[in-house]
């Protein structure tokens, strides 16, 4: 057994023992100023700790020590009524404290009580009930800042999981503090009431045993008791006041005894106060001199021993500290940290916490992993992470999704609320807040849970918050996931796919073409939002063509054709004739004639009149379909695709633009529309 345990135990079984045995009057003398001195280590422990949970251990301590005062009470009153001789420390905190006088001792004694119940005991018990109620409450919030740390790289996994224990170790001391203080209260409670029946029975005990006079007996045993009370009351008193200096200020994985032990008597600086203030006392008091000053003696020599032993590990420190620093100075700055940029964030005001916290029901973590497969699968790249950060400079209920550090997109949300939205054909109208849905900005109402039923039941499309963000986050995903695609990505994809066609790959690339090449080829794809799920068929092609042409442009329009069943399934899915509009042939031969061929490419150079008319009729073409419901599509020949593509897209981003190439035989399609001016 270590000896902080064996301490440990033997200072309860202490307890325990004077409850049951008699003990003589000097040993009791003993054990009142072992727990005086206990009582000035707790204080000045909590005075000198740095935080709270270098007493993590305080509720046990607290426990311990009203339990061995407890056992002092029963003890000193046995040998009042007894013996009527309770010893040195009782007579002399009887006479001594209370001047030898009757009245002065109950006054001191009463004074003490009232300090200690209606100032500091009550004031402690409130304090730890509310730290311990905000401290719950934060541990969400707190949580989300690690996990935010964790997600920016600021914190590795390790400090991560060193933090959360922290937390969870503050709840734990704080919600145990707010039972602890109760162990105060009730012992001050008890020594009230020994008190009374001390007098009562010492009183009866001078008549009854002694032959004493009523006021020979009040006026002996009364001051007996008066400095029993003030010998427990004053520890007690330091207790409660350790008490409240802690909790206006959890457990470790480590042996009980050692932590206890080293908790108590750790700071040199409060052993040399406790050892100081008990020589002061045997010296300066009526007190037995000898206890307390070898008593103080000894308490200073553990502290300069703790000391020393802090000192050695201070020096061994610094060394290290000092050799770090040699090394940090003779290393060039590393800043590359403060340069990283988070390709996708989405930060959201504390309102939103409760939805990304799963401690509190949120699922808004869960539903990011499931955008990261949803895109994985359907356009067959890997998105990178997406940090969620909590910003408390945003609106509490608003999200901004930024990329690459730049902000693209904002939304804001009613939490506890559902977006109910008209899907055109609901006559019925329900009352709530007016609002657009963020992804496409069509109009949208807020409701209440009371009011979903009802809503679904009309018809309308009822979606909660988290679906609401998730959607947004999806859609802006889409959009960019183009830029997105890195020339690691693309490393990555080849690798995989060199697996299984290491022939393929050998031909292709480096030889045909490079990285970069070939992630131009992708982001294109990627960009008119066709999958680049099947690399094989992309990769065959671009290795059958990339001999001739290096342009990637051209290359991409090569890959689509090739590509034409995954397009016609995207597009022209089912069995239904497509609604298309064509494009009149003197415009596609227009545009052929205003392509200017560079060493960068080629470009279109088309005289912005022109670009003009042509942009008004697709508007009205493109109107036709949206009036019939359906998707806007255009054809072109395949020539002219990708220009008549690059010449849209700055008007109409949603318009969709295939080759006839691009699209199987058996697709039954209807031109409603041609585009001309």
């Amino acid at each position: 057994m270590k000896k902080a345990d064996l301490a440990i135990a033997l200072y309860v079984l202490a307890a325990f023992a004077m409850m049951i045995i008699s003990i003589p009057s000097w040993l009791l003398d003993v054990f009142l100023a072992i727990n005086m001195g206990i009582a000035f280590t707790v204080l000045f422990g909590c005075m000198f700790a740095k935080e709270v949970l270098d007493m993590s251990y305080y509720p046990t301590i607290l426990l311990f020590t009203t339990i061995f005062r407890i056992a002092l009470n029963i003890s000193s009153t046995k040998l009042i009524l007894l013996t009527g001789e309770p010893g040195n420390v009782v007579a002399t905190f009887g006479n001594y404290v209370g001047g030898g006088n009757l009245v002065i001792g109950c006054i001191v004694f009463i004074i003490l009580i009232i300090i200690q119940f209606m100032v500091i005991n009550k004031g402690s018990e409130r304090v730890a009930e509310v730290t311990a109620r905000f401290t719950l409450d934060a541990m969400p919030g707190k949580q989300m800042a690690i996990d935010a740390d964790l997600n920016t790289g600021a914190i590795t996994d390790s400090e991560a999981k060193i933090r959360r224990d922290k937390i969870q170790q503050e709840s734990s001391f704080f919600g145990s503090m707010d039972g602890a203080v109760k162990y105060v209260k009730g012992d001050a409670t008890a020594g009230l009431i020994i008190t009374a029946v001390n007098i009562v029975g010492g009183i009866a005990m001078g008549v009854l045993d002694q032959g004493l006079e009523i006021s020979a007996a009040l006026e002996k045993y009364t001051i007996l008791t008066i400095g029993d009370g003030l010998v427990s009351q004053i520890p007690s008193l330091l207790i409660s006041l350790s008490t409240g200096i802690l909790v206006t200020k959890g457990s470790k994985d480590a042996d009980f005894g050692t932590v206890l032990i080293g908790q108590l008597f750790g700071i040199p600086k409060a052993l040399y106060l406790v050892g100081i203030t008990l020589m002061v006392l045997g010296l300066v008091t009526p007190l037995n001199t000898i206890l307390f000053v070898g008593l103080g003696v000894v308490f200073i020599v553990a502290g300069r021993s703790v000391e020393g032993t802090i000192e050695t590990a201070s020096i061994e420190s610094e060394v290290d500290m000092d050799e770090v620093a040699a090394d940090e100075i003779r290393q060039p700055e590393n800043v590359t940290s403060l340069l990283q940029v988070d390709p996708i964030e989405l930060e959201f005001g504390y309102g939103i916490i409760p939805l990304a916290d799963a401690n509190q029901g949120g699922d808004l973590l869960d539903r990011v992993v499931m955008i990261r497969r949803q895109i994985a699968l359907e356009l067959g790249t890997v998105v990178p992470i997406i940090r969620l950060r909590d910003n408390i400079q945003l609106n509490p209920n608003q999200y901004i999704i930024k990329i690459k550090g730049i902000q693209v997109s904002e939304g804001e949300i009613l939490f506890d609320h559902y977006m109910a939205m008209n899907p055109g054909y609901v006559e019925e109208e329900i009352s709530g807040i007016p609002t657009f849905e963020p992804s496409f900005h069509l109009p949208a109402i807020w409701i209440t849970e009371s009011q979903r039923e009802r809503a679904e039941s009309f018809g309308y499309t009822v979606v909660d918050p988290p679906s609401i963000i998730a959607t947004h986050l999806t859609e802006i995903i889409r959009q960019y996931i183009a830029e997105l695609l890195t020339r690691q990505d693309v490393h990555q994809l080849v690798n995989n796919l060199k697996e299984s066609n290491p022939s393929l790959i050998e031909e292709l690339t480096p030889k045909l073409l490079g990285l970069g090449e070939i992630q131009k080829v992708l982001q294109n794809l990627l960009k008119e939002g066709i999958s680049i799920r099947d690399l094989l068929t992309i990769f065959e092609t671009l290795a059958d063509y990339a001999a001739t042409t290096r342009d990637t442009d051209i290359l991409t329009e090569y890959v689509r054709q090739s590509l034409k069943r995954a397009i016609s399934g995207k597009y022209f899915g089912g069995n239904d004739t497509t609604s298309v509009v064509t494009l009149d042939p003197k415009i596609e031969q227009e545009i052929m004639g205003s392509i200017k061929q560079m060493e960068q490419g080629a470009y279109l150079n088309l005289d912005p009149e022109r670009t003009k008319a042509i942009m008004a009729s697709v508007g009205s073409e493109v109107q036709k379909l949206e009036n019939l419901g359906k998707n806007p599509i255009i054809i072109t020949s395949p020539i002219v695709r990708m220009y008549f593509k690059r010449l849209t897209e700055d008007y109409f981003k949603d318009l969709i633009v295939v080759s006839y190439n691009e699209i199987e035989s058996n697709v039954e399609l209807q031109s409603v529309g041609m585009v001309t001016a």
